[in-house]
């Protein structure tokens, strides 16, 4: 799927908030929380999800969500990360 129906799946879905990003290489989130359910959905690049269950490497492609309130970081990687975040 491209960016646009990747957007509008995620629509459909009910994540009424919709936003791309882009972060450069090694780009890091330290340890957080979302308010809400996330819905993550990798375009381009790599990055690296941390949380619980421990490290997992996110390519393009994949999509994982986290639940509100889940503690979590994030790393890009080597080539930096494109991405789409839904919120509901």
């Amino acid at each position: 799927m491209n960016e646009q129906e990747i957007t509008d799946q995620l629509v459909k879905e009910g994540f009424g908030e919709v936003a791309v990003y882009a972060d450069s290489a090694g780009f890091e989130y330290a340890t957080h929380t979302h308010e809400k359910l996330t819905a993550h959905v990798i375009l381009v690049g790599e990055m690296e999800l941390t949380d619980k269950n421990g490290t997992k490497k996110l390519i393009a492609g994949e999509r994982f969500d986290i639940p509100a309130g889940t503690t979590h970081s994030v790393k890009m990687g080597s080539l930096g990360c494109k991405y789409i975040i839904g919120e509901k």
